[in-house]
C-alpha cells in the first residue's frame, strides 16, 4: 500500500486487510513498524519505536488526525 502521508522518514499508511478493524494507521520506518488508533488517537500496537519517538509518533497523528480518517474513508468506502 503507498502511503497516505509521509512525514520525515515515517510512512503512514492502511492495509486492505484493515478495513473490518476500527479507524487506524501503520506508521513504518525502515523495519520498525507502529499502528495507532485514529479515534480517539492512542497507541495500539507498539513495533520497534522507543519511548520519546512513540509521543512524536503520537503527536504527528493527532495533528494529522482528520487528513488520516479521511484517507481511510477514501479508501475503504464511508
Amino acid at each position: 500500500m503507498p502511503p497516505v502521508l509521509r512525514h520525515g522518514a515515517y510512512r503512514f499508511l492502511f492495509y486492505a486487510s484493515d478495513r473490518p478493524e476500527p479507524l487506524h494507521v501503520h506508521v513504518a520506518r525502515e523495519s520498525a513498524v507502529v499502528e495507532f488508533w485514529l479515534e480517539p488517537v492512542r497507541l495500539a500496537r507498539r513495533g520497534g519505536f522507543r519511548g520519546q519517538e512513540l509521543v512524536d509518533i503520537q503527536g504527528i497523528v493527532i495533528d494529522n488526525q482528520r487528513q488520516l480518517i479521511g484517507a481511510w474513508h477514501e479508501y475503504f468506502g464511508h
